[in-house]
């Protein structure tokens, strides 16, 4: 199973994996800007740790199915290969509900999941559709892992004033802090967030600009020491140099009636 290369030209391009569609590289003048772990497994089974996972059709534990959904552990197949139009470099990925997917969530669907490589920036654009007859809910998330040089000096603005849910030490709380730095383990969901995030500290002390369409909610992730030696798809030593700042629709369930689509995603940006 090849990765499938999607390349504007010399200074951008991007990878996309067949498995879970997830987006394994991005680079930008020769430096890789998304983080995937050493020890990430690419059998067809696990979701790959790193670049960007797709989350459907639910965030976090599921009763019906594994944790963030099955689209991240799908075979998604190539809808259109890479060209370039316009400037920019495209490609397509779709997934359709199966026997496998409708005996854990009876639904009929279409998922595009579109990915754009532009001049130092990319766009990751998800197409929900319901092909079915009945309506159907559901939550979504791209789980964006960026990489930094130091994730303690890493900042991520938006964030003030929010509502957000601690899933380390189980709080909500409303977020006082015009710039979120990370000290410790955090799994922080987000609501409301504003449209654009500004992440610091990336490769050569660049900064990402995260716009966000359709996505209401943030989530900030690191598992730092303890939990990185915990995993075993993720290096003990590879904590400090990533951050995931995740786009979502995860707070509240969407819900899309029949032969309706659900547009989103995201437009991420480099600078200096």
């Amino acid at each position: 199973m090849s990765t499938v290369r999607i390349v504007r030209d010399a200074q951008n391009e991007a990878q996309v994996h067949p498995h879970g569609a997830t987006l394994t590289s991005w680079k930008v003048d020769n430096q890789e800007l998304s983080f995937v772990s050493k020890n990430a497994v690419y059998d067809g089974k696990k979701a790959i740790r790193g670049g960007i996972p797709i989350v459907f059709p639910n965030f976090g534990p599921w009763d019906l199915g594994p944790q963030h959904g099955f689209a991240r552990t799908s075979l998604w197949k190539v809808a259109k290969e890479p060209t370039v139009e316009s400037g920019s470099a495209v490609a397509a990925f779709e997934l359709e509900d199966s026997e496998q997917t409708r005996a854990m969530w009876n639904n009929r669907f279409k998922l595009t999941y579109t990915v754009i490589v532009g001049d130092h920036q990319m766009e990751t654009n998800l197409d929900i559709k319901n092909t079915g007859d009945t309506s159907f809910d559901f939550t979504t998330l791209l789980h964006t892992y960026f990489r930094v040089e130091d994730v303690t000096k890493t900042t991520v603005d938006g964030l003030k004033g929010c509502k957000v849910f601690d899933k380390v030490h189980k709080e909500t709380r409303t977020e006082d802090r015009d710039l979120v730095k990370i000290s410790s383990e955090t799994d922080a969901v987000y609501e409301t967030t504003s449209q654009v995030h500004h992440i610091t500290g990336g490769p050569n002390g660049k900064t990402f600009t995260v716009t966000k369409k359709n996505l209401p909610d943030t989530v900030v992730w690191n598992p730092w020491a303890e939990k990185a030696k915990a995993m075993s798809d993720f290096g003990d030593d590879e904590y400090p140099y990533m951050i995931c700042v995740e786009a979502g629709h995860v707070a509240s369930r969407c819900k899309l009636d029949p032969q309706q689509t659900y547009s989103c995603g995201q437009t991420i940006s480099i600078k200096d």
